[in-house]
């Protein structure tokens, strides 16, 4: 049976390679709605010639009218609404690729429209992560689409869920693996964007360097698998093999373990519960291989204890956290922040702020506004 697939952020890495996992199935698999921001016009159009789909989003609007004109017969439609109706067109699976929170608004869409919701945008659970769960109609809505949560559902079915002791996220350690915290002071952008293992955008690649992406993983887990925060450790696996793991009650680990290629996760989320055929690389056990394992240094990586006490500050301080996290990445890579600054201008915006009793997406917008407000304060501070 053939399953219709809404893809959102479809230039990115995620869509890119959700396409090509599409086009490999096309007997299982039939894009209807593409969107994206509209920085690469003709990446869109040539997707969108390719796919076929009945609508095309672009959230930038001055471009939409240039892309309605290249694809005849396509509902091409421009602006964030235009967006998050692309979410909510009704598709079996909406694969939400997008990058940042601006992806909650299409994650409740999808939710709210009944689709099941592919998630690889681990902002707008993080930013939003109590309006999410209250959107969700059935338990299995939410196939998770990053490589660790996808490995964490597939070892997850080992056991019942009273029969889990920990999760255990593992994180590649990212460009500065082993680094002590005084020698990542002056470390550039460029150094921060050679990721050893992994291929993604430039925001996501920098997260991996500072561990922020891990710490938005770990509150990710939380809120997908209902496992306290104090029950969920990481551990830096430099090979990027096993995805991470499941330890049970009696002492038992179940772990997934695949070369490093997202297109097996990305096509996990389009056919949950089910396998499509050769979607990546096997592992090869011909040769003989070693993987390792370390524990955090959490001087030089404190961004995961930081979220930790975020999540536990209110439902409101990850956002606050993501928030500060956005701009903070963007004066690093302008050169208007050190890197060790990024995690510690989150911190103090994070200290700084209170949460009000109200959990709703206006509150959820107020604080995001507040926390990007305050951070460029302090990367103003900085500069001084």
């Amino acid at each position: 049976m053939t399953r219709t697939v809404s893809l959102l952020g479809s230039t990115g890495s995620i869509g890119t390679q959700a396409l090509d996992v599409v086009a490999r199935h096309p007997d299982r698999l039939e894009v209807v709605a593409l969107a994206a921001g509209g920085s690469d016009p003709g990446a869109i159009v040539a997707q969108a010639r390719a796919h076929r789909p009945r609508y095309v989003a672009v959230a930038r609007e001055s471009v939409a009218a240039e892309i309605a004109d290249a694809l005849p017969g396509i509902e091409v439609r421009g602006g964030d609404d235009a967006v998050v109706e692309a979410a909510r067109i009704g598709a079996d699976v909406v694969l939400n690729g997008m990058t940042g929170s601006v992806g909650l608004r299409p994650t409740l869409a999808a939710l709210e429209s009944g689709s099941t919701l592919a998630l690889a945008n681990k902002e707008s659970l993080v930013a939003g992560g109590a309006l999410v769960l209250a959107a969700k109609r059935r338990d299995d809505q939410i196939v998770p689409v990053d490589s660790e949560h996808s490995a964490l559902a597939q070892s997850l079915r080992s056991g019942a869920h009273g029969e889990v002791r920990r999760l255990v996220v593992t994180a590649s350690g990212g460009a500065f693996r082993g680094r002590s915290r005084a020698s990542l002071a002056r470390v550039t952008p460029a150094d921060a964007l050679a990721h050893p293992n992994w291929e993604m955008g430039p925001v996501v690649t920098i997260n991996s360097a500072s561990m922020v992406n891990k710490a938005l993983e770990v509150a990710e887990a939380h809120l997908l698998f209902g496992i306290a925060m104090d029950r969920i450790d990481v551990v830096v696996h430099p090979q990027s093999i096993v995805h991470s793991m499941v330890e049970f009650v009696d002492g038992a680990t179940i772990a997934q373990a695949s070369p490093p290629d997202m297109r097996l996760p990305i096509a996990l989320g389009l056919s949950w519960p089910d396998r499509l055929a050769d979607v990546a690389p096997r592992l090869d056990w011909t040769h003989a291989q070693s993987w390792t394992f370390e524990p955090l240094d959490e001087e030089a990586f404190p961004a995961i204890r930081l979220m930790r006490d975020a999540v536990a500050a209110s439902p409101l301080h990850p956002a606050v956290f993501n928030a500060a996290n956005e701009e903070c990445v963007q004066a690093f890579v302008d050169g208007e922040l050190p890197f060790l600054g990024i995690v510690d201008t989150v911190r103090r915006v994070v200290a700084e702020y209170s949460a009000p009793a109200e959990v709703s997406l206006e509150q959820v917008d107020r604080a995001e506004t507040w926390a990007r407000g305050r951070a460029r304060g302090a990367i103003a501070e900085v500069r001084r």
